[in-house]
Protein backbone atom coordinates (compact mmCIF):
# COMPACT_ATOMS: atom_id res chain seq x y z
CA UNK A 1 0.00 0.00 0.00
CA UNK A 2 2.82 2.07 0.71
CA UNK A 3 4.31 1.82 -2.58
CA UNK A 4 1.17 2.60 -4.17
CA UNK A 5 0.74 5.74 -2.79
CA UNK A 6 4.34 6.50 -3.34
CA UNK A 7 3.14 6.05 -7.07
CA UNK A 8 0.14 7.71 -6.67
CA UNK A 9 1.69 10.92 -5.11
CA UNK A 10 4.84 10.81 -8.30
CA UNK A 11 1.59 10.82 -10.72
CA UNK A 12 0.32 13.72 -8.83
CA UNK A 13 3.26 15.70 -9.01
CA UNK A 14 4.10 14.77 -12.91
CA UNK A 15 0.10 16.21 -13.66
CA UNK A 16 0.54 19.00 -11.30
CA UNK A 17 3.84 19.81 -13.69
CA UNK A 18 2.51 19.42 -16.47
CA UNK A 19 -0.52 21.87 -15.61
CA UNK A 20 2.23 24.37 -14.56
CA UNK A 21 3.67 24.08 -17.71
CA UNK A 22 0.75 24.90 -20.16
CA UNK A 23 -0.32 28.08 -18.39
CA UNK A 24 2.87 29.02 -18.91
CA UNK A 25 3.17 28.21 -22.46
CA UNK A 26 -0.67 30.02 -22.15
CA UNK A 27 0.80 33.02 -20.24
CA UNK A 28 3.68 33.62 -22.93
CA UNK A 29 1.37 33.30 -25.37
CA UNK A 30 -0.83 35.72 -24.42
CA UNK A 31 1.66 38.18 -23.44
CA UNK A 32 2.85 37.95 -26.88
CA UNK A 33 -0.43 38.85 -28.55
CA UNK A 34 -0.61 41.45 -25.86
CA UNK A 35 2.55 43.00 -26.95
CA UNK A 36 1.68 42.74 -30.82
CA UNK A 37 -1.63 44.99 -30.45
CA UNK A 38 -2.44 48.19 -32.56
CA UNK A 39 -1.32 50.89 -30.60
CA UNK A 40 -1.44 54.63 -30.58
CA UNK A 41 0.35 57.87 -28.58
CA UNK A 42 -0.28 60.92 -26.86
CA UNK A 43 2.52 63.79 -26.30
CA UNK A 44 2.87 67.41 -26.28
CA UNK A 45 4.39 69.63 -23.72
CA UNK A 46 3.76 71.72 -20.20
CA UNK A 47 3.42 75.27 -19.52
CA UNK A 48 2.44 77.78 -17.29
CA UNK A 49 -0.01 81.02 -18.46
CA UNK A 50 3.09 82.98 -19.29
CA UNK A 51 4.16 80.09 -20.98
CA UNK A 52 6.92 79.05 -19.87
CA UNK A 53 7.94 75.53 -19.88
CA UNK A 54 6.92 73.47 -16.73
CA UNK A 55 9.43 70.03 -15.88
CA UNK A 56 8.72 67.33 -13.49
CA UNK A 57 4.45 67.69 -14.24
CA UNK A 58 3.57 64.07 -13.34
CA UNK A 59 1.26 63.13 -16.56
CA UNK A 60 -1.55 60.28 -16.18
CA UNK A 61 -3.58 58.73 -18.84
CA UNK A 62 -6.26 56.66 -18.01
CA UNK A 63 -8.33 54.23 -20.28
CA UNK A 64 -11.34 54.70 -18.91
CA UNK A 65 -12.77 51.76 -20.95
CA UNK A 66 -10.81 49.37 -18.94
CA UNK A 67 -9.13 51.67 -15.63
CA UNK A 68 -5.85 51.00 -16.85
CA UNK A 69 -3.49 53.83 -16.07
CA UNK A 70 0.12 55.07 -17.99
CA UNK A 71 1.97 57.72 -15.81
CA UNK A 72 5.06 59.44 -17.41
CA UNK A 73 6.83 62.89 -16.02
CA UNK A 74 7.58 65.65 -18.04
CA UNK A 75 11.22 66.37 -18.92
CA UNK A 76 12.93 69.84 -18.89
CA UNK A 77 12.10 71.07 -21.83
CA UNK A 78 8.32 70.27 -20.61
CA UNK A 79 7.61 67.57 -22.95
CA UNK A 80 6.16 64.40 -22.35
CA UNK A 81 5.77 61.03 -24.47
CA UNK A 82 3.35 58.28 -24.12
CA UNK A 83 3.99 55.63 -26.32
CA UNK A 84 2.07 52.49 -26.96
CA UNK A 85 -0.79 53.10 -25.61
CA UNK A 86 -4.00 50.88 -26.68
CA UNK A 87 -6.50 52.19 -28.34
CA UNK A 88 -9.66 53.36 -26.45
CA UNK A 89 -11.14 56.02 -24.86
CA UNK A 90 -8.81 58.02 -22.40
CA UNK A 91 -8.94 61.02 -19.82
CA UNK A 92 -5.51 62.68 -19.77
CA UNK A 93 -4.10 64.30 -16.48
CA UNK A 94 -1.20 66.41 -15.35
CA UNK A 95 -0.62 67.72 -11.87
CA UNK A 96 2.55 69.94 -9.93
CA UNK A 97 2.68 71.31 -7.01
CA UNK A 98 1.38 75.05 -6.80
CA UNK A 99 -0.62 74.71 -9.86
CA UNK A 100 -4.05 73.74 -10.72
CA UNK A 101 -4.78 69.97 -12.18
CA UNK A 102 -5.55 69.95 -15.74
CA UNK A 103 -7.72 66.96 -17.08
CA UNK A 104 -8.60 66.42 -20.64
CA UNK A 105 -11.48 64.38 -21.68
CA UNK A 106 -12.85 62.55 -24.33
CA UNK A 107 -10.06 61.83 -26.09
CA UNK A 108 -10.22 58.47 -28.66
CA UNK A 109 -6.97 56.72 -29.45
CA UNK A 110 -7.68 54.82 -32.78
CA UNK A 111 -5.55 53.16 -35.30
CA UNK A 112 -2.42 54.81 -35.80
CA UNK A 113 -2.88 57.86 -34.04
CA UNK A 114 -0.18 60.22 -32.64
CA UNK A 115 -2.11 62.74 -31.31
CA UNK A 116 -0.58 66.31 -29.47
CA UNK A 117 -2.16 67.18 -26.48
CA UNK A 118 -0.62 70.84 -24.59
CA UNK A 119 -1.46 71.69 -21.18
CA UNK A 120 -1.67 75.11 -19.61
CA UNK A 121 -1.48 74.84 -15.98
CA UNK A 122 -3.18 77.29 -13.92
CA UNK A 123 -1.92 78.71 -10.50
CA UNK A 124 -4.02 77.43 -7.52
CA UNK A 125 -4.15 74.17 -5.23
CA UNK A 126 -3.64 70.85 -6.44
CA UNK A 127 -7.32 69.95 -5.15
CA UNK A 128 -8.75 72.60 -8.08
CA UNK A 129 -8.99 71.18 -11.69
CA UNK A 130 -9.11 72.36 -14.80
CA UNK A 131 -10.98 70.45 -17.34
CA UNK A 132 -11.49 70.11 -20.70
CA UNK A 133 -13.57 68.42 -22.92
CA UNK A 134 -11.98 66.68 -25.94
CA UNK A 135 -15.68 67.07 -28.12
CA UNK A 136 -13.60 68.30 -31.19
CA UNK A 137 -11.34 66.15 -33.52
CA UNK A 138 -7.83 66.96 -32.61
CA UNK A 139 -5.16 67.99 -35.49
CA UNK A 140 -3.17 64.57 -36.19
CA UNK A 141 0.54 66.53 -37.40
CA UNK A 142 2.73 63.89 -36.60
CA UNK A 143 2.36 60.84 -39.27
CA UNK A 144 2.72 61.37 -42.84
CA UNK A 145 0.38 58.93 -44.58
CA UNK A 146 -2.50 59.99 -45.63
CA UNK A 147 -5.40 58.02 -44.79
CA UNK A 148 -9.15 57.01 -43.87
CA UNK A 149 -10.62 55.38 -40.45
CA UNK A 150 -13.74 52.80 -40.65
CA UNK A 151 -14.94 52.58 -37.18
CA UNK A 152 -16.91 49.96 -36.02
CA UNK A 153 -20.33 52.15 -36.56
CA UNK A 154 -19.62 51.98 -40.09
CA UNK A 155 -18.32 48.27 -40.37
CA UNK A 156 -21.32 47.37 -38.99
CA UNK A 157 -23.96 49.15 -40.74
CA UNK A 158 -22.45 49.20 -44.29
CA UNK A 159 -23.80 46.50 -46.69
CA UNK A 160 -21.07 43.83 -47.28
CA UNK A 161 -21.70 40.46 -49.54
CA UNK A 162 -21.11 38.30 -47.57
CA UNK A 163 -20.14 39.86 -44.85
CA UNK A 164 -16.57 40.29 -46.12
CA UNK A 165 -15.15 43.29 -44.35
CA UNK A 166 -12.24 43.71 -47.05
CA UNK A 167 -14.82 45.29 -49.75
CA UNK A 168 -15.04 48.17 -46.98
CA UNK A 169 -11.12 48.97 -47.86
CA UNK A 170 -12.46 50.27 -51.45
CA UNK A 171 -14.36 53.08 -49.53
CA UNK A 172 -11.01 55.16 -49.31
CA UNK A 173 -10.04 57.34 -52.10
CA UNK A 174 -7.61 56.13 -54.78
CA UNK A 175 -8.66 52.86 -54.24
CA UNK A 176 -10.25 49.93 -57.31
CA UNK A 177 -10.72 46.77 -57.36
CA UNK A 178 -8.56 44.89 -59.61
CA UNK A 179 -9.54 41.93 -61.88
CA UNK A 180 -9.20 38.70 -59.74
CA UNK A 181 -6.97 36.51 -61.76
CA UNK A 182 -7.57 32.96 -59.62
CA UNK A 183 -7.29 32.68 -56.00
CA UNK A 184 -5.61 29.42 -54.77
CA UNK A 185 -7.00 30.21 -51.17
CA UNK A 186 -9.97 28.66 -49.51
CA UNK A 187 -10.40 31.97 -47.95
CA UNK A 188 -12.09 35.09 -49.48
CA UNK A 189 -9.51 37.41 -50.52
CA UNK A 190 -10.03 40.62 -53.11
CA UNK A 191 -7.07 41.97 -55.26
CA UNK A 192 -6.82 45.80 -54.42
CA UNK A 193 -4.36 48.61 -55.69
CA UNK A 194 -4.20 51.66 -53.72
CA UNK A 195 -2.64 55.00 -55.50
CA UNK A 196 -2.30 53.51 -58.62
CA UNK A 197 -0.15 50.38 -57.02
CA UNK A 198 -0.07 46.62 -58.13
CA UNK A 199 -3.05 44.87 -56.60
CA UNK A 200 -1.17 42.66 -54.27
CA UNK A 201 1.25 45.42 -52.82
CA UNK A 202 -0.89 46.34 -49.90
CA UNK A 203 1.02 46.06 -46.53
CA UNK A 204 -2.27 44.06 -44.15
CA UNK A 205 -1.61 44.62 -40.13
CA UNK A 206 -4.04 42.99 -38.06
CA UNK A 207 -3.31 43.93 -34.07
CA UNK A 208 0.00 45.29 -34.89
CA UNK A 209 1.32 42.09 -36.25
CA UNK A 210 1.51 41.31 -40.46
CA UNK A 211 -1.18 39.56 -41.84
CA UNK A 212 0.06 39.41 -46.07
CA UNK A 213 0.06 35.78 -47.30
CA UNK A 214 3.74 35.15 -48.27
CA UNK A 215 2.63 33.06 -51.10
CA UNK A 216 0.46 36.06 -53.26
CA UNK A 217 1.19 39.14 -51.20
CA UNK A 218 -2.71 39.59 -50.50
CA UNK A 219 -5.36 39.54 -47.09
CA UNK A 220 -5.11 36.70 -44.88
CA UNK A 221 -8.48 35.87 -43.84
CA UNK A 222 -10.44 38.68 -41.99
CA UNK A 223 -12.35 38.94 -38.94
CA UNK A 224 -16.22 38.95 -39.31
CA UNK A 225 -17.95 42.75 -38.34
CA UNK A 226 -19.12 41.98 -34.99
CA UNK A 227 -15.20 40.90 -34.21
CA UNK A 228 -13.52 43.80 -35.66
CA UNK A 229 -13.23 47.58 -33.53
CA UNK A 230 -11.96 49.36 -36.93
CA UNK A 231 -9.51 49.90 -39.33
CA UNK A 232 -7.54 52.01 -41.00
CA UNK A 233 -6.91 52.71 -45.09
CA UNK A 234 -3.23 55.16 -45.71
CA UNK A 235 -2.77 55.51 -49.20
CA UNK A 236 0.13 57.41 -49.25
CA UNK A 237 4.04 58.14 -47.53
CA UNK A 238 3.59 55.67 -44.93
CA UNK A 239 5.76 55.40 -42.28
CA UNK A 240 9.25 53.10 -43.31
CA UNK A 241 8.40 50.43 -40.40
CA UNK A 242 5.34 49.39 -42.82
CA UNK A 243 7.42 49.53 -45.92
CA UNK A 244 7.09 45.94 -46.81
CA UNK A 245 4.73 46.46 -49.56
CA UNK A 246 4.75 49.89 -52.15
CA UNK A 247 1.16 50.39 -52.68
CA UNK A 248 -1.14 51.65 -48.98
CA UNK A 249 -1.04 49.92 -45.47
CA UNK A 250 -4.44 48.62 -43.97
CA UNK A 251 -4.38 48.47 -40.00
CA UNK A 252 -6.94 46.18 -38.72
CA UNK A 253 -8.00 46.08 -34.81
CA UNK A 254 -10.16 43.53 -33.04
CA UNK A 255 -12.36 43.91 -30.56
CA UNK A 256 -11.16 43.72 -26.86
CA UNK A 257 -12.50 43.05 -23.61
CA UNK A 258 -13.79 45.78 -20.76
CA UNK A 259 -14.76 46.30 -17.68
CA UNK A 260 -18.01 46.01 -18.94
CA UNK A 261 -19.44 42.96 -20.16
CA UNK A 262 -20.67 43.27 -24.07
CA UNK A 263 -21.75 40.95 -26.74
CA UNK A 264 -24.00 40.16 -29.86
CA UNK A 265 -25.78 37.60 -31.61
CA UNK A 266 -27.00 37.85 -35.35
CA UNK A 267 -27.90 35.39 -38.17
CA UNK A 268 -27.96 37.11 -41.93
CA UNK A 269 -30.10 35.12 -44.40
CA UNK A 270 -29.68 35.03 -47.61
CA UNK A 271 -32.73 33.33 -49.81
CA UNK A 272 -34.06 32.87 -53.34
CA UNK A 273 -37.81 34.21 -51.52
CA UNK A 274 -36.50 37.00 -50.51
CA UNK A 275 -34.40 37.91 -54.28
CA UNK A 276 -36.41 39.12 -57.29
CA UNK A 277 -35.74 37.94 -60.60
CA UNK A 278 -33.16 39.34 -62.33
CA UNK A 279 -34.24 40.97 -66.00
CA UNK A 280 -32.25 38.44 -68.16
CA UNK A 281 -32.98 35.42 -65.63
CA UNK A 282 -34.99 32.88 -66.44
CA UNK A 283 -35.67 32.08 -63.00
CA UNK A 284 -34.78 33.61 -59.78
CA UNK A 285 -30.95 33.22 -58.17
CA UNK A 286 -31.14 29.69 -55.89
CA UNK A 287 -28.18 30.88 -53.45
CA UNK A 288 -29.65 30.07 -49.59
CA UNK A 289 -27.05 31.28 -47.27
CA UNK A 290 -27.26 31.67 -43.19
CA UNK A 291 -24.61 33.13 -41.55
CA UNK A 292 -24.93 33.28 -38.19
CA UNK A 293 -23.04 33.23 -34.34
CA UNK A 294 -21.99 36.08 -32.08
CA UNK A 295 -19.40 37.53 -29.87
CA UNK A 296 -18.86 38.03 -25.94
CA UNK A 297 -16.56 40.04 -23.85
CA UNK A 298 -16.27 41.52 -20.47
CA UNK A 299 -13.62 41.37 -17.54
CA UNK A 300 -11.80 38.52 -16.35
CA UNK A 301 -9.94 40.26 -13.58
CA UNK A 302 -11.98 43.65 -13.34
CA UNK A 303 -9.15 46.67 -13.67
CA UNK A 304 -6.60 44.13 -14.89
CA UNK A 305 -7.69 41.28 -17.39
CA UNK A 306 -10.18 40.92 -19.91
CA UNK A 307 -11.60 38.40 -22.14
CA UNK A 308 -12.93 38.49 -25.85
CA UNK A 309 -14.26 36.35 -28.59
CA UNK A 310 -16.54 35.36 -31.54
CA UNK A 311 -17.69 33.08 -33.27
CA UNK A 312 -19.75 32.91 -37.33
CA UNK A 313 -20.45 30.14 -39.11
CA UNK A 314 -21.77 30.08 -42.76
CA UNK A 315 -24.06 27.46 -44.03
CA UNK A 316 -24.60 28.05 -48.11
CA UNK A 317 -26.85 25.96 -50.49
CA UNK A 318 -27.65 26.31 -54.03
CA UNK A 319 -28.92 24.54 -56.91
CA UNK A 320 -26.64 22.37 -59.00
CA UNK A 321 -24.42 24.22 -62.10
CA UNK A 322 -25.74 23.20 -65.20
CA UNK A 323 -22.04 22.62 -66.72
CA UNK A 324 -21.31 19.07 -67.71
CA UNK A 325 -18.28 17.45 -66.42
CA UNK A 326 -16.59 14.19 -67.37
CA UNK A 327 -16.08 11.65 -65.29
CA UNK A 328 -14.64 8.25 -65.77
CA UNK A 329 -16.96 5.36 -67.06
CA UNK A 330 -16.94 1.67 -65.50
CA UNK A 331 -15.43 0.47 -68.37
CA UNK A 332 -12.56 2.71 -67.93
CA UNK A 333 -12.29 2.33 -63.94
CA UNK A 334 -11.88 -1.24 -65.06
CA UNK A 335 -9.09 -0.82 -67.64
CA UNK A 336 -10.68 -0.97 -70.73
CA UNK A 337 -10.22 2.17 -73.15
CA UNK A 338 -11.70 0.03 -75.96
CA UNK A 339 -15.07 2.27 -76.43
CA UNK A 340 -13.40 5.44 -75.30
CA UNK A 341 -10.76 5.39 -77.83
CA UNK A 342 -12.53 4.07 -80.88
CA UNK A 343 -13.66 6.45 -83.66
CA UNK A 344 -17.71 5.48 -82.35
CA UNK A 345 -16.74 7.69 -79.65
CA UNK A 346 -14.43 10.04 -80.56
CA UNK A 347 -15.60 10.16 -84.60
CA UNK A 348 -14.78 9.66 -87.78
CA UNK A 349 -10.76 8.89 -88.38
CA UNK A 350 -10.04 10.01 -84.65
CA UNK A 351 -9.33 6.80 -82.78
CA UNK A 352 -6.19 6.90 -80.87
CA UNK A 353 -4.00 3.88 -79.56
CA UNK A 354 -3.22 3.79 -75.61
CA UNK A 355 0.50 3.53 -74.77
CA UNK A 356 2.53 3.87 -72.04
CA UNK A 357 4.25 7.36 -71.14
CA UNK A 358 7.36 6.23 -71.62
CA UNK A 359 9.54 3.81 -73.54
CA UNK A 360 10.27 1.29 -70.69
CA UNK A 361 6.37 0.98 -69.31
CA UNK A 362 5.72 0.56 -73.13
CA UNK A 363 8.27 -2.01 -73.34
CA UNK A 364 7.25 -3.44 -69.66
CA UNK A 365 3.42 -3.43 -70.03
CA UNK A 366 2.47 -3.13 -73.57
CA UNK A 367 -1.63 -1.67 -73.60
CA UNK A 368 -2.85 -5.11 -75.76
CA UNK A 369 -5.97 -3.68 -77.61
CA UNK A 370 -6.41 -0.95 -75.49
CA UNK A 371 -6.71 -2.19 -72.48
CA UNK A 372 -5.17 -1.34 -69.16
CA UNK A 373 -4.33 -3.81 -65.96
CA UNK A 374 -6.04 -1.49 -63.36
CA UNK A 375 -2.95 -2.65 -61.05
CA UNK A 376 -1.40 0.00 -62.59
CA UNK A 377 -3.43 2.71 -61.99
CA UNK A 378 -2.28 5.28 -59.05
CA UNK A 379 -3.85 4.37 -56.01
CA UNK A 380 -4.52 7.62 -55.03
CA UNK A 381 -6.63 8.51 -58.43
CA UNK A 382 -8.18 4.76 -57.91
CA UNK A 383 -9.28 6.81 -54.35
CA UNK A 384 -10.23 9.99 -55.51
CA UNK A 385 -12.72 8.58 -58.63
CA UNK A 386 -14.44 5.90 -56.15
CA UNK A 387 -15.72 9.30 -54.75
CA UNK A 388 -17.06 10.51 -58.42
CA UNK A 389 -20.09 10.52 -59.08
CA UNK A 390 -21.52 7.12 -61.02
CA UNK A 391 -22.06 7.24 -64.68
CA UNK A 392 -23.29 4.93 -67.57
CA UNK A 393 -22.54 4.71 -70.99
CA UNK A 394 -24.96 6.19 -73.45
CA UNK A 395 -23.24 4.47 -76.29
CA UNK A 396 -24.16 1.21 -78.12
CA UNK A 397 -22.46 -1.77 -77.15
CA UNK A 398 -20.48 -3.04 -79.91
CA UNK A 399 -17.11 -3.59 -78.53
CA UNK A 400 -17.47 -6.19 -76.02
Amino acid sequence: MKEARKGEQSQGRTITYQVLAGLLILLVLTSTVAWAQETGQLSGTISDPSGALLPGVAITATNTATNTVRMTVSNETGSYVLPNLPLGPYTLEATLPGFSTFAQRGIVLQVGDNKVINAVLQVGAVTETVEVQANAALVETRNTGIGQILDNTRVLELPLNGRQVTELITLSGAVTTAPITGVDRNYPTLNISVGGGHDNMLTYRMDGGTHNDPYNNLNMPLPFPDALQEFKVETSAIPARNGQHSAGLVSVVTKSGTNEFHGTGFEFVRNEVFNARNTFATERDSLKRNQLGGTLGGPAVRNKLFFFGGYQRTFKRSAPSETFMFVPTPEVLRGDFRRIASEECRGAGRAITVIGSTAALRTAYPFVNNQINPALFSPAATKIAARLPKTRSLWPSRLQ
